[in-house]
C-alpha cells in the first residue's frame, strides 16, 4: 500500500488532534486546545484534560473528515498516540482509535508520541524528503529530548532528555514568578521583546565540564528557575522594581543558549549536518532564529515544520502510521494500552505477528 489513507489520534496532553494523511500528503489536521481551562490553573490538570478530549474527539473526528473530503469508511488505517503523555488523556485516545478499529474493521497502529514529532516534517508541504541520519531536538511543555535519527521507522536513539523541568514547563513557572499570564512560553516571548537578553547572566544547566562528562546531551532547567526566583526576591525585597522584560530576555536566552549549544554538539560528535525541530517551545522566535544562525555557521542544515505541526497534533501521529504501513509493519494488537513514559525506541507498539496478521 504506497499512499495509505490513515486517520490520527492525539490525546497525550491538553490537545485533541485529529489528523488525516494519504502517505506524504496532508489532508487534514484538526485541533481542539483545553489550554483556556487550564489557564485558571496556571497549568495542566490531567483530570480536566482527559474530560476535554471526551467531549471534543466525536467533534474533531467529524470535522476532520469534512475538511479531508473522506468518510470513515474509506480509511485504511487508524493510528493512535499510545506514550509519552499524561495516562488518563492518553487513555481516552487509546479507547477511540480501538473502538474505532474495531467497529470499522480497519487495521490499528500504536505509536510514539515523540516520534511522531519528527514525522510532523514528511507531511510538510512543498519541503524536500526528510534525510538520515538527523538530529532532533524536540522541546515542548512535557519533554525536552535530543534524538539521533537513523531511520523514522526503524531506529531512534535517545542522546539525552530533561533531568527535571522540561523547556516548556520552565517558561510556565517563571511566567508565574513573573506575574505574566498561562502559558508562559507567549508570555515571556512578548515580554523579552523590549528586554536585553545579557542583562542577566543566568546559569545554563548542565553545562560545565564536570557535567558534561556524564550529561553531554542532557537538559536541567530546574535550577534556572530557581536562579531567576531568587534574582526576583531579591529585587522586591530590595524595593526596586522588577525589571520583567530583562528577566524575561534574560532567562529565554539562557533557555535557548543550552538547547542550542547540546544539539550542534550532537550534531559535530556525531558528523551529522542535519538538525530537525520539533515541539511546541519550537514557536519560540529567539530559538528559531538562534538555531539557524548558529547551525548555519556550524554548517549544518535546519528543518523546521510549520508551527501548526510542531505543536501536538493527530497529523504527525498518522504520518508516522503511513510510513510504517509503507515499510511494510505489521498492524498493532489490542493488547496494548496507555504507557506515560513510553521510551522513545519503541517506534509502535504490539506489532502483531505474522500469523495474526494472516
Amino acid at each position: 500500500m504506497s499512499e495509505p489513507l490513515v486517520l490520527g489520534i492525539e490525546t497525550s496532553c491538553d490537545e485533541t488532534g485529529i489528523g488525516i494523511v494519504r502517505g506524504r500528503t496532508l489532508l487534514s489536521n484538526t485541533i481542539a486546545s483545553s489550554m483556556d481551562e487550564h489557564a485558571r490553573y496556571g497549568g495542566v490538570i490531567p483530570e480536566v484534560a482527559a474530560r476535554a478530549h471526551l467531549e471534543a474527539l466525536q467533534p474533531s473526528i467529524e470535522a476532520a473528515l469534512a475538511e479531508a473530503h473522506v468518510q470513515l469508511e474509506d480509511l485504511d488505517a487508524i493510528a493512535v498516540t499510545s506514550g509519552p503523555g499524561l495516562a488518563g488523556a492518553l487513555m481516552v485516545g487509546v479507547g477511540a482509535a480501538k473502538g474505532l478499529a474495531v467497529s470499522l474493521g480497519k487495521p490499528l497502529y500504536a505509536v510514539n508520541h515523540l516520534v511522531g514529532h519528527i514525522a510532523a516534517d514528511i507531511v510538510t508541504p512543498d519541503s524536500d524528503p526528510l534525510e538520515y541520519p538527523t538530529i532532533a531536538l524536540l522541546v515542548s511543555g512535557g519533554h525536552t529530548s535530543l534524538l539521533h535519527v537513523q531511520g523514522l521507522t526503524t531506529d531512534v536513539e535517545l542522546l539525552g532528555e530533561t533531568m527535571d523541568d522540561a523547556a516548556g514547563e520552565a517558561f510556565d513557572k517563571v511566567a508565574r514568578l513573573l506575574s505574566l499570564p498561562y502559558p508562559g512560553g507567549p508570555e515571556i516571548d512578548r515580554a523579552a521583546v523590549d528586554g536585553d537578553p545579557n542583562a542577566i547572566r543566568f546559569p545554563r544547566g548542565l553545562s560545565r565540564a564536570s557535567d558534561l562528562e556524564k550529561h553531554r546531551y542532557d537538559f536541567s532547567f530546574s535550577g534556572l528557575k530557581t536562579a531567576v526566583a531568587r534574582w526576583v526576591e531579591r529585587c522586591e525585597a530590595s524595593g526596586e522594581e522588577v525589571p520583567v522584560a530583562d528577566v524575561a530576555a534574560s532567562f529565554r536566552e539562557a533557555v535557548v543558549d543550552v538547547l542550542v549549544t547540546k544539539a550542534l554538539a550532537a550534531c559535530a560528535d556525531l558528523g551529522v549536518p542535519r538538525l530537525l525541530l520539533g515541539g511546541g517551545v519550537i514557536a519560540n522566535r529567539r530559538l528559531r532564529d538562534v538555531a539557524i544562525a548558529r547551525a548555519e555557521a556550524a554548517g549544518v542544515i535546519v528543518r523546521i515544520p510549520p508551527l501548526s505541526l510542531c505543536t501536538d497534533n493527530g497529523a504527525m501521529i498518522a504520518a508516522l502510521a503511513a510510513e510504517l504501513i509503507s515499510s511494510g509493519r505489521r498492524p498493532s494488537t489490542l493488547a496494548f494500552g496507555a504507557d506515560s513514559t513510553l521510551p522513545v525506541t519503541e517506534i509502535q507498539i504490539a506489532e502483531s505477528q505474522a500469523e495474526d496478521a494472516a
